[in-house]
């Protein structure tokens, strides 16, 4: 169902604007008022990576007249395969920044709000207010979960991007649409986040850079479908891209009363509940210095640890700590005894190093296997640690 242009449209256009939006000012449906609307629009990018490239690229040239950026991370060479706002040159920098040039470099007409913070529950709603649609272009579940709840209770448009190895998902969600057209969110198709650790990220499992392109283009053209009121957009469907066959398929999205009341008697619904905090107890940590110490100590047979690396084996094919062993978290997780024995080798008396790319699985696994009883230490950082730390000859990811 069709829905009401978000803005109003702005001043007549000047004949330099007319020349640069020309093939927009051909489309039926979108026109020369079209484009003023989308010049007097604000339109808000939450992260600057896979999705939020592609997505702010196509929304400067489409001519939205401001566009924030919510990042607080930096760019890294790994994200170059993919986050295509960046540069080689950028490396180092504040994506809000690297992000900023681009947009205004491929065009003057937008002006470009840079939130150069992490979206926490004291600042979201100061953040998305003001802007007439909002991207979530995050690869967290506590961020995505937080800017829906936000947007829900503000009644703000969301145009929703989920991206992992070879599959993507695109919506668009509103708590309060105009009209009677039913009102849906995140929580209407996942009621909750999944337990910590039980989905890998892109980081961890890896993503085709390319689909990136296809899933945020589609996420710009669903804003400026909102901003404009043309054609239909993703509002109660969400469209699925199974990229290796090359199929785009859909599902209906219904409102789920279980799941709103559910989010209402946590506090989601009316004022985002505070993310708590689900992860086990910490185990304690030992530096990338501190094992390589141990690892040469090992080698003169003045120590026995054992180090247990619990990523996926594709991830060991970018980068390893020499001397680990290997055990999937999952197969940690399942049968932590079983784990212990393997790596230990007869040996009960040794510590067990677990480590993984930055942390946050090994301090599962490093729970897991304490709760067995065995001594254990958590690689503080994981392997990104080593190398920054120890070996800075090795790759990253």
């Amino acid at each position: 169902m069709p829905l009401p242009p978000r803005v109003q449209p702005g001043p007549p256009l000047t004949a330099a604007q007319k020349q640069r939006y020309s093939r927009h000012l051909l489309l039926d449906g979108l026109g020369e008022e079209g484009q003023r609307r989308l010049l007097a629009s604000r339109v808000l990018v939450v992260g600057a990576g896979g999705l939020g490239s592609p997505a702010l690229l196509y929304l400067a040239a489409a001519g939205v007249g401001t566009i924030g950026i919510v990042d607080d991370d930096v760019v890294d060479v790994s994200n170059l395969q993919r986050q295509v706002v960046h540069a080689t040159a950028d490396v180092g920098r504040p994506k809000v920044d690297s992000a900023a040039e681009r947009v205004q470099a491929l065009n003057p007409d937008v002006v470009v709000e840079r939130h150069r913070v992490r979206l926490t529950q004291d600042n979201a709603r100061e953040l998305l207010r003001g802007y007439d649609v909002v991207l979530d272009g995050t690869d967290n579940f506590p961020t995505r979960y937080l800017v829906d709840d936000t947007c829900a209770v503000l009644g703000m448009p969301l145009v929703w991007g989920s991206i992992l190895r070879f599959d993507a998902q695109v919506a668009v969600f509103w708590s309060r649409p105009p009209g009677t057209v039913p009102g849906v969110t995140l929580r209407d198709l996942f009621p909750a986040p999944p337990p910590p650790g039980t989905t890998p990220s892109c980081g961890e499992a890896g993503v085709l850079g390319a689909m990136c392109g296809q899933v945020g283009s589609l996420m710009a053209a669903e804003a400026v479908k909102l901003l404009t009121g043309m054609g239909e957009t993703l509002l109660g469907r969400v469209a699925v891209l199974d990229v290796l066959g090359a199929r785009w398929s859909e599902i209906p999205l219904a409102p789920r009363p279980a799941a709103r009341a559910a989010a209402a008697g946590t506090g989601a619904a009316a004022v985002p509940a505070p993310q708590r905090d689900v992860s086990p107890a910490p185990a304690a940590l030992i530096t990338a210095a501190g094992l390589a110490r141990r690892l040469a100590d090992r080698e003169g047979g003045r120590d026995t640890l054992v180090v247990l690396d619990v990523r996926e084996a594709a991830e060991r094919t970018i980068v390893t700590i020499p001397g680990t062993a290997h055990i999937p978290l999952g197969e940690v997780l399942a049968d932590p005894e079983a784990a212990l024995r393997r790596v230990r080798a007869g040996d009960e008396a040794c510590d067990v190093v677990v480590h993984c790319r930055s942390g946050q699985r090994s301090a599962q696994a490093a729970h897991a296997l304490a709760a067995t009883g065995a001594s254990v230490l958590d690689l503080d950082g994981g392997v990104l640690a080593w190398v920054r730390d120890v070996d800075p000859s090795l790759p990253t990811y």
